[in-house]
């Protein structure tokens, strides 16, 4: 998973609608959020959390409240105000969009009520449209980062050791397991017992429904359908529109850049990108279809060894015989003579020697026949070899045109932003409106792809109907199908047991080690990590030869805490490189922590600030002014991709106004608000990190 981006609009202390934050990744995959207390920094962590697992972070206060204070007292009596936050990831060659919302509106009484909260997903395609995925979203974030090892990765720093205090050190197995893929191999033996039982009860499917019911509800959604469908016609005509603007507006901004070379590369870069996204979906479809033409081949394979057994059997015992066949033995008896020039007279003694010959020699046909279908199989092996030799091909061939495209994509990403903070003014305003029609025809594609999932769930809804409608009673007695079931699943339970068993043991052993290394590259002490069968991990001392348990200081816990995460993340990536099985389907992983240096002193705060940035793949730092002071700043400045400040406005009449310096700039951190509200506002710090 590679976070992308994030935007609010009326959580917590974010009134409307906020600034896209856009997150660091690649070479500089560091993003620095800088804010005091109080000024949104624990609210952008839960943010995070909220959207992607409606998860909050113990020491966010009050998370039944999320809604902007002042959004809700500027609404009128009963009006709804809504609350959501957006986030945009990459994940295995595929971007996503998610998005959680909620609405509150204050009563009569004076009392915000709120709504449930509702959970969006759209995936982009290669035609760079939007669509509802196939699966559920909440399975397919499952899949990516599981909801119970969320807290390794979105966590705030102070508190970050009582993960390792009393009872979650119990939790601490249970979620390596799941991380690692040794929880599914658990939950898979005690599904399979439970399965064990169901498919020794009596199977019966027995169907029977109110047609009339049935019909009525089937015309309300073919009309639903048909509002949805022209919905969807109405928004398609719309961004034709705006792409006919976004081409006007792009070719007159290049006009009065008058940076002809600029503009060279600007049009050379968007007809690559055209072509590269048609090339993509091209080869999506010409695999797909040498897929369906082709694959069935690979399921040949133990056919094709039984037959080669069949035939040489078959050969074996004369009953496919090579040599004379049937019609040469019956001319000879025809014309009545011999090839040694005996005469074969019926009933003679040499007739009836010749005769016999007819039930040893073969039949022509079925020789033939068998010779054709042994050539046709030993086509049918080298198909199998060909089938993957072009499967690897084409998929080559896609990981090439992604790259590529990712690649053009950052250049014209970065011609953008230099008309941005181009010279000339109309220069700045021609982009600007650029990009509000780049969003407008974004956000345009993500509601059609919304109309699209909702057509999908309609059609799936429909086709149920109809075979409710054909559908009767069945009754069936599966007794010796199950009987089979019982032994396969028996079988299967007891070599997942053993299979468990060996992963568990020899993961468990290399991350014992990573952990270790990684905490004594930033420890001084003399201390190391153990890692129990358990997965509990503790401190040990081991000077005098006899390894003995330590009470890990507070400094120490959250530096054994980090080395954890570190571990876990480490190991993870390395493993899903050699290990299909294991774990989460991607080996890349972000990290977002507020507030990480707080309780550590010099040395260990420039340790810990050293090595964080190469733990993950990506980094989201939330710090305050002091804890980005000195070494801090000087160990992660090499890896800053993007950097943010949050300017607080206070409503408090004797505010006492603060300031941080970054690279020689004075930047407000707190201001005085223009009204009698709170509020914060984000600010992007630009730095060159060529």
């Amino acid at each position: 998973m590679k976070l992308l981006s994030l935007k609010l609009c009326n959580f917590r202390q974010f009134y409307g609608k906020t600034p896209e934050i856009f997150l660091a990744s690649g070479t500089h995959n560091t993003t620095i959020i800088h804010g005091n207390n109080g000024a949104g920094k624990t609210t952008l962590l839960n943010a995070f959390t909220w959207v992607l697992y409606e998860k909050f972070t113990a020491a966010f206060a009050s998370p039944n409240l999320l809604i902007n204070k002042r959004a809700i007292m500027e609404a009128e009596t009963g009006a709804s105000v809504e609350c959501w936050a957006e986030i945009y990831f990459e994940h295995d060659h595929q971007r996503y969009q998610v998005k959680r919302k909620c609405y509150a509106c204050l009563d009569k009484n004076g009392v915000i009520q709120y709504s449930n909260s509702q959970f969006f997903m759209l995936v982009s395609g290669e035609d760079g449209r939007w669509y509802p995925p196939l699966q559920q979203p909440e399975d397919i974030i499952n899949r990516i980062l599981p909801e119970s090892l969320h807290r390794y990765f979105f966590f705030d720093g102070e508190h970050i050791d009582y993960i390792f205090r009393g009872n979650d050190k119990n939790r601490i197995a249970e979620d390596t397991k799941e991380l690692l893929g040794i929880k599914v191999l658990d939950r898979s033996i005690d599904h399979l017992k439970k399965v064990e039982k169901i498919f020794q009860d009596e199977l019966k499917i027995i169907g029977d429904i109110n047609i009339k019911k049935i019909l009525k509800e089937q015309t309300k959604l073919e009309q639903e359908k048909e509002q949805l469908i022209e919905k969807e016609a109405t928004i398609i005509k719309e961004i034709d529109e705006q792409e006919s603007q976004q081409k006007a507006v792009s070719t007159r901004l290049l006009e009065l850049s008058g940076a002809e070379q600029l503009k060279q590369l600007k049009e050379k870069l968007e007809r690559q990108e055209k072509l590269l996204r048609s090339d993509l979906l091209d080869s999506k479809k010409q695999l797909k279809q040498f897929i369906s033409n082709q694959g069935y081949t690979i399921f040949l394979t133990n056919i094709i060894s039984k037959f080669k057994v069949i035939i040489a059997d078959l050969r074996q015992r004369g009953e496919l015989p090579s040599g004379i066949k049937q019609q040469f033995i019956q001319q000879l008896l025809t014309r009545q003579s011999c090839i040694c020039g005996q005469e074969l007279l019926e009933g003679s003694s040499h007739y009836e020697l010749v005769k016999q010959w007819m039930n040893k020699a073969g039949i022509a046909a079925v020789e033939e026949s068998a010779i054709r279908l042994e050539s046709q199989v030993y086509d049918l092996e080298q198909k199998v070899i060909d089938f993957w030799t072009n499967v690897d091909d084409k998929q080559t061939k896609l990981e090439q045109c992604r790259l590529e495209l990712s690649r053009v994509e950052i250049e014209l990403d970065e011609i953008s932003q230099k008309f941005r903070n181009y010279p000339n003014q109309d220069v700045r305003e021609f982009q600007e409106t650029l990009d509000k029609i780049n969003q407008i025809i974004r956000q345009l594609r993500l509601e059609q792809g919304g109309i699209q999932h909702q057509l999908k769930t309609l059609e799936k809804t429909l086709e149920t109907i109809e075979k409710d409608i054909s559908k009767q009673k069945v009754k069936e007695d599966k007794q010796s199908l199950v009987k089979r079931r019982v032994e396969g699943i028996k079988d299967a339970r007891e070599r997942i047991i053993e299979v468990r068993s060996r992963l568990e043991k020899q993961f468990r052993l290399s991350l014992e080690r990573r952990v270790q290394e990684i905490f004594s590259s930033i420890s001084f002490t003399p201390y190391l990590p153990r890692l129990s069968q358990n997965y509990e991990l503790n401190l040990i001392e081991n000077t005098s030869g006899i390894a003995v348990p330590v009470a890990a200081s507070t400094g120490e816990n959250q530096i054994l805490s980090l080395s954890f995460i570190g571990g876990i993340i480490d190991r993870v990536r390395e493993w899903s490189h050699r290990n299909t099985l294991m774990g989460p389907d991607s080996s890349t992983f972000p990290i977002v922590m507020d507030s990480p240096f707080g309780s550590l002193d010099e040395i260990y705060r420039r340790q810990v600030a050293k090595s964080i940035p190469q733990l993950a793949n990506q980094l989201i730092i939330l710090v305050t002014k002091t804890q980005w002071r000195g070494e801090v700043q000087e160990e992660t400045y090499n890896y800053i991709g993007k950097e943010y400040i949050l300017v607080y406005y206070s409503p408090k009449v004797d505010c006492e106004e603060d300031t941080i310096s970054i690279n020689g700039v004075n930047y407000a951190l707190v201001k005085q608000s223009p009204n009698e509200f709170e509020y914060t506002e984000i600010i992007e710090i630009f730095r060159d990190n060529s």
